[in-house]
């Protein structure tokens, strides 16, 4: 006798809830249909199904994320990035007080002891025939930030041969839900025979038919919940076995959306509008928000993150604001809506040269056009850098592009080319290679929890504000 159990997930959805509806419908008919077969199904998240750009996820810190996965019907989560170190320690321990699904992340731990109960390292479900299945939850390791919040991740492959040997013993299959990104799923295949299955997310990569690697199958939906995915595990009763495993991506772009779901969106939507309605601050005249342009409200900032975080220098890209703010009472909701990156102050250590060096690189026209998607930056374009403590003079060449012609501190001296000096920015410099010498600073201090909007409701108060 053979016995199907199919396990469908989502992974990155980032707050992207126009999707939502969709694959709730989708679940919906698909669950429905595996339940009319007699077949076991299980519906489980592989992380940053949150993210603080949506004010939904703004207004209720998350919480709202955990109600529309309840009302979704999901069995297993595990946590992403976005879900960890976008929140404060309290508002992350209290983020699954109510969820109806179990929350398994094996390398999570409270730093000062206290778990949250909802947080397990994995947990066993039991198929229709009696088949039993473990699911390890493991979230990428981002300690220069968690530990500020009050929490540690450990190694992961620690974590993950203590769980695996755990769950030898009393599961027949072992599924991985992993917020690791994809190099780190072929890794750990290759060291962990026994993992059967691992779905995996983070850097939302898109296996339309998974990948084998040591008998163990890949899998991942991309991100924003275009793609909804699908595990087949074929189990033989006689055999004791599994004797198929299967992995499929399914495009839901043009499936039919749950109208129940569309109005709980939209009953969430102003109730968070509500909660982030109140003034934070009453305009004596229109903030201009420009790209390409040095404008008073970008060299503020600047200025606020400068004093903020006691660094030399600061620099900030123009494209952090989105839009313009007009005369009148500015609420934080509209704060959220001109600021709504997950982004927090970073401050590194550069030689003169090296910060000479970021300087060229950050004024020149494929950066500051670049439009980036990812490390925590949810604009449309980088913009025109932005400094202070630091004077930079440009001249343009007879082509027209633009060129570093002097560079000098507020008391006018050169910047030293062997001095070490500290530099704030935001955090999305210091991942990838946008600008490769913050990249490689060995000194990085994160500033947490406030986000870039903080910074701005700071500035706005304390700058812009009507007497």
């Amino acid at each position: 006798m053979q016995e199907r159990i199919h396990l469908f997930y989502t992974n990155d959805l980032h707050s992207n809830f126009t999707q939502w509806p969709r694959v709730v419908s989708f679940l919906k008919d698909a669950k429905s249909s595996r339940m009319a077969e007699g077949n076991t199904s299980w519906v489980v998240d592989i992380g940053d199904h949150m993210d603080r750009v949506h004010p939904i996820s703004e207004g209720f810190m998350g919480k709202a994320n955990v109600e529309l996965l309840n009302k979704a019907e999901y069995d297993v989560v595990t946590m992403g990035n976005n879900e960890g170190i976008t929140l404060s320690h309290d508002d992350l321990f209290n983020l699954y007080n109510d969820a109806a699904f179990q929350v398994v992340c094996a390398n999570l731990h409270s730093l000062d002891g206290d778990e949250p109960a909802w947080l397990k390292p994995f947990c066993t479900m039991s198929s229709i025939k009696g088949i039993k299945v473990g699911f390890i939850g493991l979230t990428a390791p981002f300690n220069d930030f968690y530990e500020l919040l009050g929490w540690h991740v450990s190694p992961q492959f620690d974590m993950l041969a203590t769980c695996v040997e755990e769950l030898k013993a009393s599961t027949d299959i072992i599924v991985l839900l992993s917020h690791l990104g994809l190099s780190e799923d072929q890794e750990i295949a290759r060291r962990f025979k026994d993992i059967d299955v691992i779905i995996g997310g983070h850097t939302h990569h898109l296996l339309r038919t998974g990948e084998n690697i040591n008998e163990t199958i890949i899998t991942a939906a991309g991100k924003h919940c275009s793609f909804i995915g699908e595990v087949i595990l074929t189990w033989d009763h006689d055999e004791g076995k599994l004797v198929s495993k299967e992995a499929y991506a399914t495009d839901i772009s043009n499936h039919a959306k749950d109208l129940q779901t569309e109005q709980t969106l939209h009953s969430l939507g102003e109730d968070a509008a509500s909660i982030l309605g109140e003034t934070v601050v009453h305009l004596q005249k229109p903030i201009v928000v420009q790209w390409f342009k040095h404008t008073e409200i970008m060299q503020e900032l600047t200025d606020t993150i400068k004093m903020w975080t006691n660094a030399d220098i600061a620099m900030l890209n123009s494209g952090v604001l989105l839009d313009q703010l007009p005369a009148g009472d500015v609420s934080y909701g509209d704060i959220h809506r001109v600021c709504p990156h997950p982004i927090n102050a970073c401050v590194v250590e550069l030689t003169g040269n090296e910060l000479l060096e970021v300087v060229r690189a950050s004024l020149k026209k494929d950066f500051t056009e670049l439009k980036l998607k990812g490390f925590g930056f949810r604009g449309e374009v980088l913009g025109r850098m932005v400094f202070a403590g630091l004077h930079v003079y440009t001249s343009f060449h007879d082509n027209g592009e633009e060129f570093v012609k002097e560079v000098s501190l507020p008391g006018g001296e050169s910047l030293d080319p062997q001095r070490t000096y500290r530099l704030a920015t935001a955090d999305t410099f210091t991942f990838g290679r946008l600008l490769p010498e913050i990249a490689k600073s060995t000194v990085k201090d994160y500033f947490l929890p406030e986000f870039l909007r903080d910074h701005l409701a700071t500035t706005l108060k304390r700058r812009f504000a009507k007497n």
